[in-house]
């Protein structure tokens, strides 16, 4: 019986077990042979027992929503895939509610009841283990050349939502730079906060998009991860060496924020300094931790008389991963070492249950589930 890791909530265990192989049981059904899942913040919160849900009728999730497999059988349906593609798999699943328009458009992202489902999250075994079966809508190939990268796509979705949706928000106003036909985020600022995979993956987007591109972590330079963001052509600078009220006079005015560090302190801090017409986009879901102090009285003043927006951005739809799979391909072309450089460990599955219950030791872990 094909192994797997899986979190058992009632007991707080998280161990290997031997894991029924899924079944096709529709003409759409696709079976993948799970190549690789990347290990991140939420999976580590999982095995913590801060959340996640078994499937009813289970007393066990099986874990991993970051993956990579390869097709190796198609329902007499399928038109999307064919054995033997490499494919990276969405993680959310639709409400069952008719009244759910989000849901029933395809953009669960968007779900209106909350009674959505997620492998490996909410409701849905995961993808850490040898193989899966899922409906060919939530399939997404991967060209053969990305295969070393390719378990990236999905949190370089979480960055794609965003910027699709800062794009809609600055159509209110003509935000390109007048001097140039360039895209859209020339001659703009973004700020991205955090250093993590989400964050450097996120600094990547947005340096491809135009924008002249800051990462705010912790760590004072010189770092890793501040070489990797300066090989990219963007600035790192250290939160323990540039407080937050001198990032305007480094930065000049901040047009976009993207928040991929789950630290609301920090992120209501920044937020202070949002510039005119700009736009804060929270991506973090941060722990329950004691209240923080804010002045909303600033904070509100700001967004009124300075034309700003903010939102929050969670889980993506299927133009995301499209766009990740795309950009993905553009970075290897502009920043191949850069991109490399995220994943800073591959393991074997006996190991995962080690790896998830401590702290990350590099940017990307990667586990690695079968051999190609």
């Amino acid at each position: 019986m094909p192994k797997a890791l899986a979190v058992f909530p009632a007991t707080k265990d998280i161990r290997i077990v031997d894991h029924p192989a899924a079944r096709a049981a529709s003409p759409t059904d696709v079976t993948v042979r799970i190549l690789e899942v990347g290990v991140c913040g939420t999976d580590r919160e999982i095995a913590a027992f801060e959340y996640g849900t078994p499937p009813s009728g289970s007393d066990y999730l099986v874990i991993g929503h970051e993956s990579l497999g390869e097709v190796i059988d198609i329902g007499p349906s399928v038109t999307r895939v064919k054995k033997g593609d490499l494919v990276v798999t969405m993680v959310r699943r639709p409400c069952n509610d008719p009244s759910c328009q989000a849901c029933r458009a395809g953009r669960q992202d968007f779900c209106y009841t909350g009674n959505f489902t997620e492998r490996g999250i909410k409701q849905q075994h995961g993808f850490m283990t040898s193989t899966i079966v899922d409906d060919e809508r939530y399939m997404n190939v991967v060209p053969r050349d990305l295969r070393e990268i390719a378990v990236l796509t999905e949190p370089l979705t979480i960055a794609e939502k965003a910027i699709e949706q800062i794009w809609q928000v600055q159509q209110r106003l003509p935000w390109a730079c007048p001097t140039t036909d360039a895209g859209p985020g020339t001659c703009h600022n973004a700020l991205v906060l955090g250093a993590g995979p989400v964050g450097l993956l996120g600094a990547m987007a947005l340096k491809a998009a135009g924008f002249n591109v800051f990462v705010y972590s912790r760590s004072p330079v010189p770092n890793p991860k501040a070489d990797l963001t300066s090989s990219i052509g963007a600035t790192y600078i250290s939160s323990e060496q540039v407080p937050v009220d001198d990032l305007p006079t480094r930065i000049g005015n901040i047009d976009a924020v993207y928040e991929a560090v789950g630290a609301s302190s920090l992120a209501f801090d920044v937020l202070r300094v949002l510039g005119t017409n700009g736009v804060f986009v929270f991506t973090g879901v941060p722990g329950r931790k004691a209240p923080i102090s804010v002045d909303t009285d600033l904070l509100m003043r700001n967004l009124v008389l300075k034309n700003q927006v903010v939102f929050g951005s969670v889980n993506a739809g299927r133009n995301a991963y499209e766009s990740a799979i795309r950009d993905l391909s553009l970075f290897m072309h502009k920043w191949p070492a850069a991109v490399r450089a995220l994943i800073t460990g591959r393991y074997p599955i006996e190991q995962a249950r080690d790896l998830l219950l401590s702290k990350a030791a590099g940017i990307k872990e990667v586990v690695t589930i079968s051999a190609d």
